[in-house]
Formats: C-alpha cells, structure tokens, sequence
C-alpha cells in the first residue's frame, strides 16, 4: 500500500488523530469505494462529506436534472445549475473539493435491470432516493452482493435510519415487508436530510475504517421539532423473502 502523500498527510490531519484511524485507517478510506445512490438532499451531504474524507472513490447516481426547488436543501446544486443534471452540477463541485478522490457521476435511472451492475464492487451503498420502491431495489443488490447498506429517510422535521449488514443485521425488507405510503411531492425542510446524511456517512467511515460499533439492528428516529432521536430495535426475518434463512 503507497504512503500517503505529504497532501494527504495535511488534508486528513484531524481524522487521523482519532484513536485508532490514523494513517493507516486513512489508507483504508483511500482503497474504499462507495456508493451514493441519487444526489437530492440526503445525496448532496453524503457524498461532500464522503469526498472531503477521503474515500476513494465516490460513485454519485442520479438521472434527474436540477429544479429550483431542490434548492432549499440540495446545497450542490447552485442557482447557476437549475436545468443541468444532477450529477454533473455534483461532479463539478465534488472534484473542487477534493482532486485527491476519484469521482464517478453515472446518470442512470436505477431499475431492476441495471441495480446489481450500479454497486458491484462497492464497499458500501449510502440510500440517498426519495421513494421506496427505488431502495428496495437497492437493498435487494446489496444483500445478494453482501455490500453494506446504509438506508436513510425523511419528510418535514423527521428523518430515520439504520446499516444494513446482509445476512447479519435485519434488510429494509425485513423492516418494511409491504412500502411505506408515500405522498409526493413530500414535505421537507433543508437540515433534515443533512442531520441524516452526515449520520449515513458517519456509518460508513465506521465499516470502512473498522472503528466503532454500527447502527445494524437498531432503527434511529430523529424528530427535528423537538429535536430529539429515538431508537427501536429492529430483528431479522427469517423468513424474508430477501435475507431470509432460505437466501444463504
């Protein structure tokens, strides 16, 4: 493994002096590859803080184009953006911020059809969609490719989350058997994806560097209003039609 560079050494500085991360951790994060499926206001805050970390290389997917009303929360996006597509106006403003991190804009509608190809290869999968029907695909590749999953949600002041470990923690099928009603164009105000987000992103540096303990198994329910966060302890289903004990 090459050491890291005297610009590295400098970049990553602070996160090194976390016990146990170090250069060595951070050299981890450099081999790391990790996924941001869609660019909206969960995507935006997980892949600056996964590039300003130092993951080596980010894979940001999104087929939308920027609207002005993404603006309240999506903070990649610029003014000067409104009609270009999302992971392009990302791309952009990711690559500005760090060169050291290789970044991968796909343009894709993530479908049954081209999931499994979307995240082969990757270390972690960061759910940054705004519909259900998208991240139970996404938990289906992940569990049948055993990448980690790191499934997060939010409408108004509330936002939830949890790791999916396949085959060791519960899969969002196992979770959620039937999707969520969902109502569109749904309510959001700009810091509840980013509260969720920079938690999603805390998960994954902590598979990729092998510190701390993960959010597998418990459900985390955060309330903006009164500004506090619950947790509820989910379990696997054994008879999951994804995860299941038939699925091994």
């Amino acid at each position: 493994m090459n050491p890291l560079s005297n610009d590295e050494l400098e970049r990553y500085d602070r996160q090194m002096r976390i016990n146990g991360w170090g250069q060595e951790g951070q050299a981890r994060l450099r081999s790391s590859k990790v996924v941001v499926a869609g660019v909206g206001g969960l995507g935006c805050p997980a892949s600056t803080y996964l590039v300003a970390s130092g993951v080596g290389t980010v894979r940001v997917i999104d087929a939308e184009k920027v609207e002005l009303s993404n603006l309240n929360r999506q903070t990649l996006h610029w003014t000067s953006d409104v009609g270009n597509y999302k992971v392009e106006s990302a791309f952009q403003k990711l690559s500005y911020l760090n060169p050291n991190v290789k970044i991968e804009a796909a343009r894709d509608q993530i479908t049954e059809g081209n999931v499994v190809d979307l995240v082969r290869g990757f270390d972690v999968v960061i759910d940054a969609m705004d519909n259900y029907v998208t991240r139970f695909m996404l938990n289906k590749a992940c569990v049948r490719e055993r990448i980690p999953f790191i499934h997060g949600a939010v409408h108004g002041f509330e936002g939830q989350m949890t790791t999916i470990i396949p085959f060791s923690t519960p899969c969002l099928s196992c979770i959620f058997p039937e999707p969520p009603r969902e109502v569109r164009p749904f309510p959001i105000v700009g810091t509840t994806p980013a509260t969720i987000a920079t938690l999603q992103v805390t998960e994954a540096l902590k598979i990729l560097t092998g510190l701390g303990k993960t959010l597998g198994g418990r459900l985390l329910i955060f309330d903006g209003t009164d500004l506090c966060f619950q947790e509820i302890k989910i379990e696997r289903n054994p008879k999951c039609s994804v995860c299941g004990d038939s699925k091994h």
